[in-house]
C-alpha cells in the first residue's frame, strides 16, 4: 500500500492595515494550491502563532504590509518569534508598499523596507521580495490621507486625493508564489 506524502502544509501569514496585504496571501494561497501545496492565510492581528507551530511548518510565508515606513508591529512581533526558533523552517517574506511601484525596488537590495526588516531582525530569508501595494486615498482617513500624500510628494508619487492606483504585480505575485511552491517540494 503506498504512503501518501505528509509534509506540513505551508504556513502563510499576513499583517495588513488596508486589505492589500491580504488579497495578496490569498492569490498565493489559491496559487500554492493549484501547486498541491496546502495553505491557509492568517490574519497577525487575529491569530499569534505559537513557536511549535511555527516550527512544524514546512516553509514560513510573511506577506507584510509597510505603514509610515515600518512594517507593521505585528509583522515585527512575528518575525521576533520566527527568529527565536532553534532550528526555523525557510522563510518566504514579501514587503508590501508603495516603493515597490518602481521596478528597482522590488528585491531586498533595492528595496530600503525590506532591506531594514532583514537586517533588524537579522533574517536570511529563503525567498524575499518587495511587491507594490494598493494606492486608494478615498480610503484613508484625513490624517493617513495627508501623511501618505506628503511621501508621495516626496517620492514622485500621485498626490491628487482622488487617486486610487493598484500597483501590485499580480504576475510577479504569482512568479513568487511558484518559487514557494519550490521551497516547499525541496523540504
Amino acid at each position: 500500500m503506498p504512503t501518501r506524502d505528509r509534509r506540513p502544509a505551508a504556513a502563510l501569514y499576513y499583517a495588513t492595515r488596508d486589505g492589500q496585504s491580504r488579497r495578496i496571501a490569498e492569490h498565493i494561497s489559491r496559487r500554492l494550491a493549484e501547486s498541491g501545496v496546502p495553505s491557509q492565510p492568517q490574519d497577525l492581528r487575529v491569530t499569534s502563532p505559537a513557536a511549535a507551530e511555527l516550527a512544524s511548518a514546512s516553509v514560513i510565508v510573511l506577506v507584510a504590509a509597510v505603514r509610515y515606513g515600518k512594517h507593521l508591529p505585528e509583522a515585527d512581533r512575528f518575525l521576533s518569534a520566527y527568529r527565536s526558533l532553534a532550528s526555523p523552517p525557510p522563510l518566504a517574506l514579501a514587503s508590501v508598499n508603495l516603493t515597490a511601484r518602481k521596478p528597482a525596488k522590488t528585491t531586498a537590495t533595492g528595496n530600503a523596507y525590506l532591506r531594514k526588516v532583514i537586517a533588524r531582525h537579522r533574517l536570511a530569508p529563503a525567498l524575499a521580495v518587495a511587491i507594490a501595494g494598493r494606492l486608494d486615498y478615498r480610503r484613508y482617513g484625513w490624517r493617513d490621507r495627508q501623511i501618505i500624500r506628503f511621501i508621495m510628494w516626496m517620492t514622485g508619487g500621485p498626490t491628487d486625493p482622488e487617486t486610487n492606483i493598484e500597483y501590485t504585480s499580480w504576475p510577479a505575485v504569482d512568479e513568487f508564489a511558484g518559487r514557494i511552491a519550490g521551497l516547499q517540494n525541496q523540504n
